[in-house]
């Protein structure tokens, strides 16, 4: 069911087509900001990854933005594999208009004065305060990477799949992140009605219902 995060414990809610929207267009206000949540939201990676993303991981050596954005094992978590994730025309329209230029170490979401990397817990932070503006709650930047699995599997793209590209170490920490929908439950109930008997008549369900009065009566 809808996961809901309090004073930031729980599950950080999978984010609706309309909150969205909020959050991209009066939610987050700057450009930076913007381009950090749809690099988070259209690749389903973590806010460490997104943060410590280096712009040559994105941009190829003449500034053209890359068929694929790299996520290095040594920033993801566990430092399992190297991720390549193909970067969708919708994040292309974000990095297209984001292009830091004052990055003293090549980062792609630099921190104060251009050094070393934007903070996770400080981009955390520009999401929380993004999603109270727009009356987003129980939100996180975690929304973004749980909106962009459960997604893809409602979807029906194999779990195995998703896991190529969440980079979680198995398939039962990935279904941890995954939501379920109440319209879900209700199909899969739905679908137990193939496995219903043959009707009945009414008059064999009058005979029935007669003959548990009689035994009542007696």
């Amino acid at each position: 069911m809808q996961g809901v995060k309090i004073d930031r414990h729980g599950k950080a809610k999978v984010l609706s087509p309309s909150e969205i929207g909020r959050l991209f267009t009066d939610g987050l206000t700057t450009v930076r900001d913007r381009t950090l949540g749809a690099v988070m939201l259209y690749t389903g990676c973590r806010v460490n990854e997104a943060v410590t993303l280096k712009i040559k991981d994105v941009y190829n050596s003449q500034g053209r933005i890359r068929a694929e954005l790299i996520i290095r094992k040594g920033n993801s978590k566990g430092k399992l594999a190297t991720r390549s994730i193909p970067i969708l025309e919708e994040l292309r329209c974000f990095l297209a208009i984001y292009k830091p230029t004052n990055s003293r170490d090549g980062f792609l979401f630099p921190g104060r004065w251009g050094r070393g990397h934007l903070h996770s817990e400080y981009a955390s932070l520009i999401f929380r305060k993004a999603c109270e503006r727009v009356d987003i709650e129980g939100a996180s930047t975690h929304s973004c990477r749980r909106t962009a699995l459960t997604l893809m599997s409602n979807a029906g793209i194999p779990l195995r799949v998703i896991q190529e590209i969440s980079g979680h170490r198995n398939l039962e920490q990935l279904q941890n992140y995954l939501e379920v929908e109440p319209s879900q439950v209700r199909g899969a109930i739905a679908a137990l009605s193939m496995l219903s008997p043959p009707s009945v008549s009414s008059s064999n369900f009058d005979k029935v219902s007669a003959n548990n009065t009689n035994f009542v009566s007696e």
